[in-house]
């Protein structure tokens, strides 16, 4: 009795293999354009919360709010990306070393000045928003709807807060 237990506990079921309709190829290369995708996002949320903490003058509760509200939408968004990545049978970077390395954002180093805070922040969704639509031309040559569906609402985020970031500059 005893050798019928061990017998079944070491024959686990096997883990069968992704199959989504899209080629290993085309997985691999889409979970690295959403790894950079993740570390822009990353990169931007850092930077954002930072300019939340920091901002002073006459826009100060203005801008404090604002930012807090977008820190938190990337926060959210940092899930989904990883998340993505997980669900094409990659892992996703889970260092800020490994972001670092893939981000095209740069870091913002000190507390600039309330509408200098706003003209980076204009930059760096501008940077996210390149990066997904290089990533969704990927998705979709591979049929990719799920990764072309979240690209496309992380463009019309990220499209959006830069218009309405810029409207402060003018």
């Amino acid at each position: 009795m005893a050798s019928k237990k061990k017998a079944t506990a070491a024959a686990a079921p096997a883990v069968p293999a992704i199959d989504l309709g899209i080629s290993d190829k085309d997985r691999d290369k889409i979970a690295k354009g959403l790894s950079k995708v993740l570390a822009d996002t990353y990169v931007l949320y850092f930077k954002t919360h930072g300019f939340h903490w920091n901002v002073e003058g006459p826009m100060f509760n203005t801008l404090h709010l604002m930012f807090m509200g977008q820190y938190t939408e990337l926060w959210n968004a940092l899930d989904l990306i990883a998340e993505r990545i997980r669900s094409l049978g990659f892992h996703a970077p889970g260092s800020y070393a490994e972001l670092a390395k893939v981000a095209s954002i740069e870091e913002t180093q000190g507390a600039p000045e309330a509408m200098e805070m706003v003209r980076l922040l204009v930059i760096g969704h501008d940077a996210v928003a390149r990066t997904a639509r290089e990533v969704f031309k990927l998705a979709e040559k591979a049929s990719d709807q799920s990764t072309a569906d979240l690209l496309t609402q992380r463009l019309q985020v990220h499209e959006k807060t830069a218009w309405m970031l810029r409207s402060l500059l003018k």
